[in-house]
């Protein structure tokens, strides 16, 4: 593919009604392609024949993508492709237009807002103006969405929830050789360190305040 001739039919069109393509993302086979209200998966190589209980079968084809096949569910990234990160087969986004964050893995989009933080998102997610930071954290395994100038969140696939807020928001971040790092005032930091409560040389005193049960023998 060292040329573009749109005479050689290698281009590909899309449905505009699904808005602008945010992110192209090669995943085996297949081109993940993330509009602003509309997930596809464009195959390569290849077609897909439908008989008629919907399943499909795939037939080889002499172009290079072919047919552009929808993800269930109405859902897009809006126009906040940074919130996008993929760790192994799983990748994840938010879309700020229906306030929602999403993973998409294997098995096609899962909501994973709705894991009790439906109400978090709607609000947060149309309040925000800024950009929002999507990443993977290798070393903790979690998603981070972090909003500019406030607070960041994590989603854990361990707990299928989300258990973390945390106060520090980077500008960039990644994983690599399983260490997270992001990048704050154009400085490198490294998080999976000895050193505690302490983000981009700022001291925190962190405390934990337990919740006793002052009645043991009551049912409550």
């Amino acid at each position: 593919l060292n040329q573009f001739n749109a005479g050689l039919s290698i281009t590909k069109d899309l449905n505009p009604i699904y808005g602008g393509i945010q992110i192209l993302k090669a995943r085996d086979s297949d081109l993940v392609t993330l509009c602003e209200d509309k997930c596809f998966r464009i195959l390569a190589n290849k077609d897909a024949l439908f008989n008629a209980d919907g399943n499909p079968n795939l037939l080889a084809s002499d172009r290079v993508l072919g047919q552009a096949v929808p993800y269930a569910g109405e859902f897009g990234i809006s126009k906040n492709p940074e919130s996008f990160t993929t760790y192994g087969f799983r990748s994840y986004f938010t879309d700020k237009s229906r306030g929602a964050v999403l993973r998409l893995s294997m098995d096609g989009l899962t909501e994973i807002s709705e894991a009790g933080m439906s109400d978090y998102f709607e609000d947060k997610l149309t309040a925000t103006t800024g950009a929002i930071l999507g990443s993977y954290d290798e070393s903790s395994g979690s998603y981070n969405v972090s909003f500019s100038d406030d607070e960041s969140v994590a989603f854990e696939e361990g707990t299928t929830g989300w258990p973390t807020r945390m106060t520090f928001v980077p500008e960039a971040a990644i994983s690599l050789n399983n260490g997270y790092y992001t990048m704050k005032n154009g400085e490198l930091w490294v998080h999976n360190s000895a050193t505690r409560s302490n983000f981009y040389g700022v001291q925190a005193n962190s405390t934990v305040t337990p919740i006793f049960n002052d009645a043991p023998s009551s049912i409550k």
